[in-house]
């Protein structure tokens, strides 16, 4: 593997391009994409870019609102599809990419920084995340520059960890090198942009790898000196310090929710019932490892089945330990395993937790490929096959889902069906709850009402749609009195259209109706919204 052909750059590039197929193809599916997205939709529509609003009445305080300002300004550069929701989570990819290639060219050289990027682009979450609408991939660009930046101010100012066996290297020089300076406030930065997409844990994940560097290195001089820390905070402070306080002041209590509940109870109580917007997720402690093996899929499994293989070969022993050598090869490890093990007695996650550790591992299996690979004398050809098995496998299901849409729980089907005619002339009503697909695909014209309503609805002159959970089809039939025409039917709904028997107002069907997006000081033209 030591020269870099145009078959490597050829495979990064399809790992970088291919899912702006997926993106554009696939609908947004319950409950998480469509979720964000409508948030987005209504902070581009309200022209409110402090408070991102979960419902036009109920304020979001469970994130930051980056992702949400690079969603919204998305939408109104491309529009309100799905490709416009997910573009941003795709171009923290390429600048992640950006980053860890000019990075490591510094540290290891272009060889090891190419097959890094593509471990990274190609691991299964990484890969899934870089084409759907979430605030992870964010944090992950800015856990990732931080990464990278210490370890390139520490590399350029001649600091080099030389570890061998339990001999720790050697200090070679004090204080940054001129052309680190980018790299120094590069690290700030990336704290910046994780306090604005996630929160203070990214500080935690940011600072545990570098506590690691210096436990080994054990030069606190060296670590003090090598960043500008009073002047790198105050950078920090100004980019994201503002909005915590004008988003405290705009809504009262967000403070408290935000770094009190989503910080310590989320995660220290079991079944935290105090979420607004969700259910906690509850899991067993330790699971977020079974997630990190799913998340660094194929990667990670080649890993583990390297380490048991060097139990069994000298040859490849040697290799793995060879490679431990290198320099910065326990940062990148600690960068690989410090966000599972943050998350080890954690009560309420999400595989979706693991996803900034995956640049640190990725540099990791770079390390230790080449070296293997080198040692041996093995082709990289098993390397590049490895590499097309995330992509490819997500692009056929992308493409079974073009062909079935309603393979899964969304609604873009059954809003694109009663729009027809562009417009939602007849009112398009969900009984019970409105799903968040139907809220985003519908530019918030779907409304909800509930079984105790539905019997005055039906006695008005007025038609409308109504798309009936499939279990309780039965019970609407029996409320008209007779059987129900289905017009359109997906995997949760089926779409009727109701032709009421007496006179009233059409208004008076959706009269129990949450606040309208007009309430919340939308443009006049919001309502003149095309489902695309």
């Amino acid at each position: 593997m030591q020269r870099i052909n145009r078959s490597t750059w050829i495979v990064l590039l399809a790992a970088l391009l291919l899912p702006l197929v997926s993106m554009i193809i696939v609908p947004l599916y319950d409950t998480s994409e469509p979720r964000y997205a409508e948030i987005a939709r209504i902070m581009a529509q309200s022209g409110d870019w402090i408070t991102p609003w979960f419902s036009p009445e109920l304020p979001f305080w469970g994130k930051p609102p980056l992702s949400f300002w690079a969603q919204a300004l998305s939408m109104k550069l491309f529009g309100f599809t799905e490709f416009a929701a997910r573009f941003p989570s795709w171009l923290c990819l390429i600048l992640s990419n950006a980053i860890l290639l000019a990075g490591l060219r510094l540290l290891h050289g272009l060889r090891i920084a190419l097959l890094a990027t593509i471990v990274y682009s190609t691991c299964l979450l990484v890969y899934i995340s870089s084409g759907a609408v979430l605030t992870d991939p964010f944090l992950a660009l800015g856990t990732t520059l931080s990464l990278i930046s210490f370890a390139v101010v520490i590399h350029e100012s001649g600091q080099r960890i030389e570890i061998t066996g339990n001999l720790v290297g050697k200090s070679i020089g004090v204080g940054p090198a001129r052309g680190s300076v980018w790299w120094q406030y590069g690290f700030f930065l990336g704290l910046a942009v994780g306090l604005l997409a996630k929160g203070p844990l990214a500080a935690v994940l940011s600072l545990a790898p570098i506590a690691v560097w210096y436990l080994l290195n054990r030069r606190r001089s060296s670590l003090v000196s090598a960043l500008p820390w009073l002047k790198g905070l105050a950078l920090v402070a100004a980019i994201s310090l503002p909005w915590y306080i004008v988003a405290e002041l705009k809504t009262p209590g967000f403070l408290d929710y935000f770094i009190v509940g989503e910080h310590f109870r989320r995660f220290l109580d079991p079944g935290w019932k105090g979420d607004l917007y969700g259910t906690a997720h509850k899991q067993a402690y330790g699971t977020i490892w079974l997630y990190w093996l799913q998340a660094s899929f194929p990667w990670g499994t080649m890993l583990l089945a390297t380490l048991v293989g060097a139990f069994v070969s000298t040859r490849l022993r040697a290799a793995v330990r060879i490679a431990s050598t290198t320099s910065l090869f326990y940062y990148w490890l600690a960068g690989a395993v410090v966000t599972p093990l943050f998350f080890t007695f954690s009560a309420n996650i999400l595989w979706t937790y693991v996803l900034p550790s995956l640049a640190g591992f990725s540099v990791l299996t770079a390390i230790l490929a080449d070296h293997i690979y080198r040692q041996l004398g093995l082709s990289k050809r098993g390397f590049l096959i490895t590499a097309g098995v995330v992509p490819v496998a997500v692009l056929v299901l992308s493409a079974v889902v073009w062909v079935n849409p309603d393979l899964r729980n969304t609604e873009r089907e059954l809003i694109r069906y009663a729009s027809q005619d562009g417009d939602f002339s007849i009112p398009l009503v969900y009984l019970s709850k409105t799903p968040f697909s139907a809220q985003f695909y519908s530019a918030g014209k779907a409304r909800e009402i509930q079984p105790s309503e539905l019997g005055s609805a039906i006695k008005c002159s007025a038609p409308f749609y109504l798309a009936i959970p499939k279990e309780r089809q039965s019970t609407v039939e029996n409320m008209t009195g007779k059987p129900l025409i289905v017009l359109y039917s997906n995997k949760r709904y089926v779409l009727v259209k109701v032709s009421p028997l007496s006179n009233c107002s059409a208004q008076a069907i959706a009269k129990q109706q949450p606040i309208s997006l007009q309430s919340q000081h939308l443009p006049n033209n919001a309502d003149s919204i095309i489902v695309n």
